[in-house]
């Protein structure tokens, strides 16, 4: 080795304990309870749980256990980004976006009845089933104090939700054919009026909490939807730091719509884990 690599590698361990000192820091200012912007880009370690039935014109459906009947596990992780802006001082609107699909195929234990056609136990179907969800959402912090915020909000989460249904093989072992194949799809929207809140325990930590619950008949649909999330960010920079929340939303709805006639009991939950920029 050379002197001046010597010297070199000298001043590097020199000066690594100096920059991981400014890094560790940098300072952090108090977190207020209200940011005037945020965004978000996180992982969501979601469950889908959802049963739905499909009815035909003549035929009531069968009650489909996606993951049971059909094999398509709800457990993924997933992409999400989301976003808030408060243009006044106690007035808050947030928006969020994620999306999800799954396939499978499975050898059915019992019969199905799935928007008109019969699917027999023994045969083996394929399934796909994909999920959108536009979350938008407004708060009215009615309290907006140094270390807390509390206020009612409104929120709606709308998903997209398909399934596709089609024959691989009939309980004899004969190949399907398009004939068989059937697709379902609905706009479900999941309105909830609650209360939210911010809390402030120290100057880089902020805790929060909502929750709603609405029911009602919205674009053909007849809904109970239940939400809440609770959560803890934690920010050692001014503008950047890190968040973990648990989501819950509950929907049970019944349709009448030409695309999706039946019944859909659905619930998304899981757990958010991102990063946070803010000011």
């Amino acid at each position: 080795m050379s002197s001046s690599q010597r010297r070199s590698g000298a001043v590097g361990r020199l000066l690594m304990p100096a920059v991981l000192l400014s890094v560790a820091s940098f300072p952090a200012l108090a977190v207020e309870p209200l940011d005037t912007f945020n965004i978000r880009i996180a992982g969501y370690v979601s469950k889908f749980d959802t049963e739905l039935r499909a009815d035909g014109e003549t035929l009531r459906g069968t009650n489909v256990d996606l993951e049971r009947d059909l094999g398509l596990d709800g457990d993924s992780t997933i992409g999400l980004i989301s976003a808030s802006w408060r243009p006044l001082e106690n007035h808050e609107f947030g928006i969020a976006y994620y999306q999800d699909s799954f396939n499978s195929s499975r050898t059915l234990s019992r019969d199905i009845n799935f928007d008109g056609q019969v699917y027999p136990a023994s045969a083996t179907v394929r399934s796909e089933y994909n999920l959108d969800a536009y979350e938008l959402n407004y708060n009215w912090w009615v309290a907006n104090n140094d270390t807390w915020a509390m206020g009612p909000r409104l929120g709606l989460v709308w998903y997209k939700v398909e399934l596709d249904l089609g024959l691989e093989l009939d309980a004899n072992g004969n190949q399907g054919g398009a004939e068989f194949d059937r697709q379902v799809s609905a706009d479900v929207p999941a309105p909830s009026i609650g209360a939210s809140w911010r809390w402030v325990p120290a100057d880089d930590w902020r805790i929060y909490a909502e929750a709603g619950y609405f029911t009602a008949k919205i674009n053909d649909i007849d809904a109970d939807v239940t939400f809440a999330r609770g959560g803890v960010e934690w920010f050692p920079w001014e503008s950047f730091g890190f968040m973990l929340d648990y989501t819950f939303n509950n929907i049970d709805a019944d349709a009448e719509a030409s695309r999706f006639d039946g019944r859909l009991e659905f619930q998304d939950s899981g757990i958010r884990l991102g990063g946070v920029y803010r000011f």
